[in-house]
């Protein structure tokens, strides 16, 4: 009995051991988080009951719970296999309170509007749409999420890095016990993405364990944490500048920021950084910095590769709409394939928020007399167009405020267009243009400036817009020719195939300056083409265009819209690469948004700069009308302005694992492209580095010639070698060439998805010169 006594005390004392640590590590991670002694914080970590919604009949009660790294949910589930499921919080895109989503809105009551929250995710993955006991409980399920992401979105570079190694040691100590034996270590090293011969791994631990008592703690994982987190390429720059005793002076700083960073800088500069980034107060007293202070510095947003002024809105914006690249989306409303993927109000709620500035919807009868949107002959589900609509209003200017122009590809009847028309009008009110802006006929286009806030409609129309200026009105004739976009067909097959299609008369009044015409040629577009009057391209007619007629496409593209969208043939909604089409002056280039690949990398590389607006003003010698410029043949002129790019390639941190096993480990190369006029488009690699991905080191210098860089974009690509198949992608940043910033620079690298990856980055130099 005494026996049985014992056991229970000392299981009792092992609970109570794991439950003090376990409330260490949150106090460690709640401390970082800046979110000490918060009440929803509080509320997350004791987790809750909530109601689960896929349809009208499947509602089933789940456990969610805030795990104790303060990163990660914990969902408890009844599947047999499943039972126990996580999510990241850095995979939350949003959490919207209400019956926001399709899924609530379909399958719950009007009544339940309080109780409901969905939490939207980055990836394709599907919202999880809940139901909270009480609006109360709803409020604070919201209210505390949105404050973590907030938080954890906020965390420095550091303090991201920190957190996460923390809590990769946690997961090493397979007992619980704060200590870590050799196995442990070796886990941990796996978890960090570094694969270590044993060997080396033992004097690794032996080196750290100066007890010698066979395991690390304390002081000792402290110190084992310091070796792998070394940064030895920024000690070697420290050491180069850190001339007086041994530490760094104002004046030390200067010369580096000027010598290496080529930037402009005074004392007044270096002072600012050394009291912001240098940790010991002794130090800062007397206007030095330490190795830890630079190491600080150099991982601040100043430090990016990105110049900070182009994140801002920093380019003219009072140019006529034809002066600037658009970001375009292609069938929008998808969220997978072209032939039998889901239709989804989503679709549009992820373009928008990525900045996409022109949307396209497939308009088709619906039943009850309301028009729906899908792929049409295809097995794409179906949304209804108010729906759309509603969606649309709702996001089109969470991310920009510039206009958005609505793509119609109208298959319906007169009487549905007349609904369509409805909806618009009501749902979009004031917002939606449906007269030129200012007094008389307009002979340009207005600006994307005058233009915030509001949504234009791209289709057919009845008549000219002069017709509104004058006597002449759109009669009783309500038949237009219907321009379907089409699989590869020839010119001649679509026009012996072009039907009639009958216009309302409601719903072409509300075409203002993006009036849908067939293109007959550059001649006759000069000739009888309004500046309003625009044409949709096929990929494969854009392409030879731009290719063989490059520079009569450009003088088009100066006073007039064109749209460029997918061949018909890409039914995995793939895509084709948009730079040949920049370069040619097409402003409207439609891209799948829903497809993760190069193309759409490129397409967010172009677009990230100006404030995430969705509008790059074209160079100068784009706009010209009288421009002679030609991508295919850049003769000498304003847009040659040679430049040699030197990039040395030093070292990446954190890459995540493209194999989620334990055992998997990158073997990392870095790849560098440049895109864009075709002298211009090159590819360099680095070589692969073997099991390392938590801090792979190359130190590999390439040099690239570029002639026209107002056109050009630097893509950095990691992939994971693999010498018996291709390699698979790792992660990846995009800029435009003229956005990057000299010196030594780390990037911030996105996933396949375009997300950010919180921990992991790439640090480089940048030289441009002129060549």
């Amino acid at each position: 009995m005494a026996c049985v006594r014992r056991q229970s005390e000392l299981s009792r004392s092992q609970e109570l051991f794991q439950h003090a640590r376990s409330q260490k590590v949150i106090q460690t991670n709640v401390k970082l988080l800046g979110l000490e002694g918060d009440p929803d914080l509080q509320f997350l970590l004791q987790g809750g009951d909530l109601l689960k919604v896929r349809s009208r009949s499947w509602k089933k009660t789940r456990f969610l719970q805030l795990q104790e790294d303060c990163k990660t949910m914990y969902r408890k589930s009844d599947k047999l296999f499943k039972s126990h499921q996580t999510f990241p919080i850095d995979d939350i895109s949003s959490v919207r309170i209400g019956r926001q989503s399709e899924g609530l809105k379909k399958n719950t009551e009007e009544q339940l509007e309080s109780r409901c929250f969905s939490i939207v995710f980055k990836s394709r993955r599907k919202n999880l749409d809940l139901i909270a006991s009480s609006h109360e409980e709803a409020k604070q399920w919201v209210r505390g999420l949105e404050k973590l992401l907030s938080n954890v979105n906020n965390l420095s570079r550091q303090e991201t890095r920190e957190h996460w190694i923390f809590n990769c040691l946690k997961k090493a100590d397979k007992d619980k016990d704060e200590k870590l034996n050799l196995s442990e270590v070796k886990s941990f090293l796996r978890l960090i993405n570094i694969e270590m011969d044993d060997s080396y791994a033992e004097v690794l631990f032996q080196n750290c364990d100066k007890s010698k008592s066979g395991y690390l703690s304390g002081q000792e994982i402290k110190e084992l944490y310091d070796l792998l987190s070394q940064r030895v390429e920024i000690d070697v720059i420290y050491q180069e500048y850190a001339k007086t005793t041994g530490f760094m002076s104002a004046h030390n700083l200067v010369e580096f920021l000027m010598t290496e960073q080529r930037e402009r800088a005074s004392l007044a500069d270096a002072h600012s950084i050394i009291d912001k980034y240098e940790p010991d107060e002794q130090v800062k007293q007397k206007k030095l910095l330490s190795k830890d202070g630079f190491l600080m510095y150099m991982q601040c947003p100043e430090i990016m590769i990105l110049n900070q002024e182009h994140k801002e809105l920093y380019q003219d914006m009072q140019q006529p709409l034809s002066h600037y690249f658009i970001s375009s989306s292609h069938n929008t409303y998808l969220l997978e394939d072209q032939l039998k993927g889901p239709s989804s109000t989503e679709a549009y709620i992820r373009a928008l928020m990525k900045g996409c500035r022109c949307v396209e919807l497939d308009c088709w009868d619906g039943s009850d007399d309301e028009p729906v949107i899908y792929h049409g002959y295809t097995l794409t589900s179906k949304i209804l167009f108010k729906d759309a609509i509603q969606a649309i209003k709702e996001y089109a200017f969470k991310t920009s405020n510039y206009p958005v122009i609505l793509s119609l590809e109208n298959h319906c009847s007169v009487e549905q267009q007349a609904v369509m028309a409805r909806h618009l009008s009501s749902i979009l009110g004031s917002a939606l243009v449906t007269a030129p802006l200012g007094d008389g006929m307009p002979t340009n286009f207005p600006s994307p400036e005058e233009l915030k806030g509001k949504f234009l409609i791209k289709g057919k129309r009845l008549n000219k817009l002069e017709a509104n200026f004058t006597s002449e009105a759109a009669g009783d004739d309500t038949d237009v020719t219907e321009e379907e976009e089409s699989s590869d067909e020839t010119e001649e097959e679509q026009k012996k195939k072009s039907k009639v299609l009958k216009l309302a008369k409601e719903l072409s009044d509300m075409v203002i300056y993006c009036k849908s015409v067939h293109f007959n040629g550059f001649e006759d577009a000069q000739k009888n083409l309004s500046f309003y009057e625009m044409s949709s391209f096929k990929e494969g007619k854009a392409m030879k265009l731009a290719k063989e007629s490059a520079n009569a496409y450009i003088h088009h593209n100066v006073e007039k819209l064109s749209r460029v969208y997918p061949a018909g043939s890409r039914t995995d909604s793939s895509n084709y690469n948009p730079v040949p089409l920049w370069n040619a002056g097409c402003q409207i280039v439609a891209l799948n948004f829903q497809t993760s690949c190069s193309e759409m990398d490129i397409n967010q590389g172009r677009f990230l700069v100006n404030g995430k607006s969705g509008y790059i003003l074209k160079p100068a010698f784009m706009r010209d009308p009288s421009s002679e410029f030609d991508p295919n043949t850049p003769t000498p002129g304003d847009w040659r302005q040679p430049k040699t790019l030197h990039v040395m390639v030093i070292s990446a941190q954190q890459l995540p694992k493209v194999n989620q096993k334990k055992s998997s480990i990158v073997d990392p190369l870095v790849k560098v492209e440049i895109y864009g006029v075709p002298d211009d488009m090159a590819v360099k690699e680095t070589t692969a580095i073997e099991n390392n991905g938590f801090n792979p080191s190359w130190n590999e210098s390439f040099q690239f010639g570029v002639s026209v860089p107002e056109l050009a974009l630097v893509r950095f690509v990691i992939e994971d070698y693999d010498s018996a198949s291709s390699n698979e992608f790792v992660a990846q940043y995009t800029l435009p060439f003229t956005s990057l910033k000299m010196g030594y620079r780390n990037m911030p690298l996105l996933n396949r998805n375009g997300d950010l990856l919180p921990s992991a980055g790439l640090f480089v130099h940048i030289m441009v010169l002129n060549a």
